[in-house]
C-alpha cells in the first residue's frame, strides 16, 4: 500500500530526515520519504506486517506526530498550529522588548542585581512559555542519539541563560575578584527564541503559498450533492404524477450507484454516468465545462450514457447522474493524490543533503565546541565570555533549515505549477529528468493528429489523408518550439510512408518513421540512448507502452489509455502540445531554482560558521557575531530560499 501521510512537528531538514530514517527501518516498511516543505511523508508499506497506528506511535516517540485519523483535519491542525506560533511570537517579542529595556536601562530598577534578576525572570518566563517546545523536542531526540534545529535553540539558549544566571549571583566573586569584568546575556537567549519563532512564522506564511495548487485542485471538489430518493412517477401521456424527491446532502453519503441531479453551475459531486440531460439548446443533452481536467476551452456535450467527472461544472442545462466512483476512486481525487505524491518525492540531490542533515547539528556542536576551547585556550580565564559568546553564536547561526529547505520548495512550486498548466508529475526526478531531454520519440494518431469523427474506415485506404485524421491545433507550434530549444523529433506512424511523411512535414518535424510496430518505437528509442541521447517518449496507447517504459522520461496523453498513463512519468491532461515545451521549460527553470538555492545555503553556513566563531579575531578584526544577529541571520536564511522558491509561481 503507498499512502502520503500528513506529519506534524517538522522544523528542519534534520528532523524530515530524522523521520524517515526512523520510519524507513521500521519492519514492513518497504519506502518512505518525508518532505519538509510539504510536511508529508510518502510511505509504501505491507498492511499486514505494520498498521498506522504502530507508525504514529514510533514517530510519537521521537518527537513528532502523523494525522492518520479520519476525522482530524489537517488543514484545520495547521492552522490552529499557525495561530499558536503567531500567539508565541508576539508573547516572545513583548518579553524581548522588555528585557532590552531593562537591560539598556530605559526602565530604571535601581542596582545591577535587580536590573540581572529581573532580566532573568523574564528571560526564564520566555523560555518556559514560548520556547518550551525547542527543549521538550530537544529531550526527546537525545533520547534517541539524534539532533536537529530544536537541539541547537535548546543548547545555544540553555548556555546563553545559565551562564548568564552564574555571573548574576557569583560574578563578582568569580570574576570581579580576578580583575575580570563580567556581564550577562539574558538578552541573547531571549532574542534567540524570538528571532527563531519569527523565522517558523515567516517560513510558514511563505510556505503556505507552495502548497497552493493543492488547494486549488482541493477547492474543485463539491462538499455536497443532490441526492434523488425518489424516482419520478409520470402518467401514460408521460405527465409528471409525482415528482422525485430531491435532497442535498454530504458528499460522504454518496454510495455508488445513487442517483444525484446536476444543477447549471454546480460542481459535478463524483465521476459517473448521464442518465438523462436537458437544456435550452436540446432537450436530451447539456454542456459541461471540463477546462479544468482536460484543458478544452469548449463545453463538452453530455447526453445519457456520457461520462461526467468531479469537479467539473455544467455551463447549460441539467442532468441526472448514476454515481460510477466516489470518494478517492474519482478523476479528480487521482489528480490530487498525484500530485500530493509528487510533491512529497525527491530528487536525488536532496537525498545526499538529507544524509548531511543527520551528521550536520553533531558536527556544528563539535565546532561550538572547539571555538570555546580555542578561545579559553588562547585567552584565558579573561576570554571564557568571549569563548561562551563565539559557541552560542555558532550553534544558532548554522541552521540547516536552509539547506533542507532549498531542493523541496523549488519541487513544491515547480509541481504545483505544472499542475495548474494540466501538467501532472509523477515525481521529483520526472521533473528533474526533463530538462536534460535533448531528443523526443513521439506517435502520430491520437499524439500529433486527432482522427475525424463518422468517417467510413471500410475504406480507409482510398480516402484523404485530411479526411481521416487531422493535425491538433497548436501542434506545429510546439514541435518548432522544441526543436528550437535543442530537441529533435522522431515521429512514429504504423501508417504507410506517404501519410507519415505528409503529417511529419505538416507538424513541422525532420525525422520521421512509417509501419512501425510497438517493436520499432522500443528498439528506436533503445538506439537513440545508445547513441547517448537523453529520451523523451509521447503517446497515448497500449502500442506506446513498451517505449514509454524504456524511456528516460516517459509522456502520456490524457486522453489516452489508462495503460499509457500508468507507466508515464508525466501526463499532459490536455490536447494542446504546447505543454511539452512548457514542461520542459519548468523543469529547467526548477532544477535552476534548486541550484541557486543550495549555493546561496551553502554559501551561508561557510561564511557565518567562522564569522560566529570569531575566526576575523585572528586576522586583526575586533568583530563579533553576537548571538542576538546569528539568530536574525538565521531566520533571514532560510526564509529568502522559500522567497526565491516562489518565485517560480509568477514566472511565465
Amino acid at each position: 500500500m503507498r499512502k502520503t501521510i500528513p506529519v506534524i512537528g517538522l522544523a528542519c531538514s534534520a528532523c524530515s530526515a530524522r523521520v524517515e530514517k526512523h520510519l524507513s527501518g521500521l519492519k514492513g516498511i518497504e519506502s518512505c520519504s518525508v518532505s519538509l516543505a510539504g510536511r508529508t511523508a510518502l510511505v509504501e508499506f505491507d498492511p499486514a506486517i505494520i498498521s498506522l497506528e504502530t507508525m504514529k506511535r514510533e514517530v510519537n516517540d521521537i518527537g513528532y506526530d502523523l494525522v492518520i485519523e479520519e476525522g482530524r483535519n489537517v488543514a484545520e491542525i495547521e492552522k490552529r498550529e499557525f495561530a499558536a506560533l503567531r500567539r508565541k511570537t508576539i508573547l516572545s517579542w513583548v518579553f524581548t522588548v522588555l528585557v532590552m529595556c531593562i537591560s539598556m536601562r530605559w526602565i530604571d530598577l535601581g542596582s545591577s542585581l535587580t536590573v540581572n534578576i529581573s532580566a532573568l525572570v523574564l528571560a526564564l518566563a520566555n523560555m518556559l512559555i514560548c520556547g518550551r517546545q525547542f527543549y521538550i523536542n530537544a529531550w526527546k531526540q537525545l533520547r534517541h542519539g539524534a539532533a536537529s534545529m530544536d537541539t541547537l535553540v535548546a543548547l545555544s539558549t540553555g548556555i546563553a541563560f545559565l551562564f548568564s544566571a552564574f555571573n548574576t549571583f557569583w560574578g563578582d566573586a568569580v570574576w570581579g575578584s580576578r580583575g575580570i569584568e563580567w556581564h550577562t546575556y539574558f538578552d541573547a537567549s531571549v532574542m534567540i527564541i524570538t528571532f527563531v519563532l519569527t523565522g517558523r512564522l515567516l517560513e510558514e506564511k511563505a510556505k503556505d503559498g507552495t502548497a497552493s495548487s493543492i488547494r486549488q485542485l482541493m477547492g474543485m471538489a463539491p462538499k455536497t450533492a443532490h441526492l434523488v430518493e425518489k424516482k419520478t412517477k409520470r402518467d401514460t401521456d408521460g405527465n409528471i404524477v409525482e415528482p422525485a424527491v430531491v435532497n442535498e446532502v454530504p458528499i460522504s453519503t454518496i454510495e455508488k450507484g445513487d442517483l444525484l441531479e446536476v444543477r447549471p453551475g454546480e460542481k459535478v459531486p463524483v465521476d459517473g454516468e448521464v442518465v438523462e440531460a436537458e437544456s435550452f439548446m436540446t432537450a436530451d443533452a447539456a454542456y459541461v465545462d471540463e477546462s479544468m481536467i482536460t484543458g478544452e476551452p469548449t463545453p463538452a456535450e453530455k447526453k445519457k450514457g456520457s461520462r461526467v467527472l468531479a469537479g467539473t461544472i455544467p455551463s447549460q442545462g441539467k442532468f441526472t447522474m448514476r454515481a460510477r466512483q466516489i470518494g478517492e476512486e474519482t478523476a479528480l481525487a487521482h489528480i490530487i493524490r498525484m500530485v500530493q505524491e509528487a510533491q512529497s518525492s525527491k530528487a536525488p540531490v536532496q537525498r545526499i543533503i538529507d544524509k548531511a542533515a543527520l551528521i550536520f547539528v553533531p558536527v556544528v556542536v563539535g565546532i561550538a565546541l572547539l571555538a570555546f576551547v580555542i578561545w579559553w585556550i588562547v585567552g584565558g580565564n579573561a576570554a571564557l565570555p568571549q569563548a561562551i559568546l563565539s559557541a552560542v553564536a555558532v550553534l544558532v547561526i548554522a541552521c540547516p533549515c536552509a539547506m533542507g529547505l532549498a531542493t523541496p520548495t523549488a519541487l513544491m512550486v515547480g509541481i504545483g505549477k505544472a499542475a495548474e498548466k494540466l501538467i501532472l508529475v509523477k515525481d521529483a526526478a520526472a521533473l528533474e529528468n526533463l530538462r536534460k531531454v535533448n531528443v523526443l520519440v513521439t506517435d502520430k494518431t491520437g499524439t500529433i493528429t486527432l482522427p475525424n469523427q463518422n468517417v467510413d474506415f471500410t475504406k480507409a485506404d482510398d480516402l484523404d489523408l485530411e479526411v481521416r485524421e487531422t493535425l491538433k491545433p497548436h501542434a506545429r507550434e510546439a514541435m518548432e518550439e522544441l526543436q528550437q530549444n535543442g530537441v529533435e523529433i522522431y515521429m512514429m506512424s504504423g501508417d504507410k510512408d506517404e501519410a507519415a511523411h505528409y503529417w511529419a512535414e505538416k507538424a513541422g518535424i525532420l525525422h520521421y518513421r512509417s509501419r512501425v510496430l510497438p517493436q520499432d518505437k522500443e528498439n528506436l528509442v533503445r538506439q537513440l540512448q545508445a547513441e547517448g541521447k537523453k529520451v523523451a517518449m509521447v503517446g497515448d496507447g497500449i502500442n506506446d507502452t513498451q517505449a514509454l517504459a524504456l524511456a528516460d522520461v516517459s509522456i502520456a496523453i490524457g486522453k489516452g489509455t489508462d495503460v499509457a498513463m500508468d507507466v508515464a512519468h508525466v501526463t499532459l491532461m490536455g490536447d494542446d502540445l504546447r505543454a511539452l515545451p512548457d514542461a520542459i521549460r519548468l523543469s529547467r527553470r526548477t532544477v535552476s531554482m534548486i541550484h541557486q538555492n543550495l549555493f546561496w545555503a551553502f554559501i551561508y553556513n561557510i561564511v557565518c560558521i567562522p564569522l560566529a566563531a570569531g575566526l576575523p579575531h585572528a586576522f586583526g578584526f575586533d568583530y563579533q557575531v553576537t548571538p542576538s544577529l546569528a539568530s536574525a541571520l538565521m531566520a533571514l536564511s532560510s526564509l529568502s530560499v522559500v522567497l526565491n522558491s516562489l518565485r517560480l509561481k509568477v514566472m511565465k
